[in-house]
């Protein structure tokens, strides 16, 4: 697993444009796993700041439930409707563990649980150009940086 600060040192620009499409929106999307195993999905705010990727949630919460279970977690970035005559940047992903952090030293809340992102994926899918395939680019802590078109 990793850190951002790794991410954006090894691939700077796929890091800039994957932190491009978390910040389109406020809202993500996160997936933890409930106690039976089936999928759990929430939404959150994160930040991604001083090459970490770090997010909060309240006291008893069941996603805070779930993370304190099991730690794996996957973030989806806001989804933003494509435009109908422009590109369409696309969406990215995380996929890692959550680990559990010191509140932050501003804007923490009293009943707050805080957390960075130990990661081992990170996905960004677009439309190519031409606007006739779809464009993979991901990165794997155990693979790296790759890009495939289908």
């Amino acid at each position: 697993m990793s850190t951002w600060q790794k991410i954006e040192k090894d691939v700077p620009e796929f890091a800039e444009r994957v932190r491009e499409r978390f910040a389109s929106g406020t809202h993500k999307t996160i997936a933890t796993l409930r106690a039976d195993g089936s999928p759990r999905i929430s939404g959150s705010e994160l930040v991604i700041a001083d090459g970490e990727v770090t997010f909060g949630m309240m006291d008893g919460s069941l996603k805070l439930r779930d993370l304190r279970r099991d730690s794996r977690i996957a973030v989806h970035s806001p989804t933003i409707e494509p435009p109908k005559d422009g590109e369409w940047l696309g969406d990215a992903k995380f996929a890692g563990r959550a680990i559990a952090t010191p509140p932050p030293a501003k804007d923490a809340q009293p009943d707050g649980n805080y957390f960075r992102l130990d990661i081992a994926e990170v996905v960004l899918t677009y439309v190519g150009t031409p606007a006739d395939h779809l464009v993979i680019e991901s990165w794997h802590d155990d693979q790296g940086y790759r890009c495939r078109k289908r």
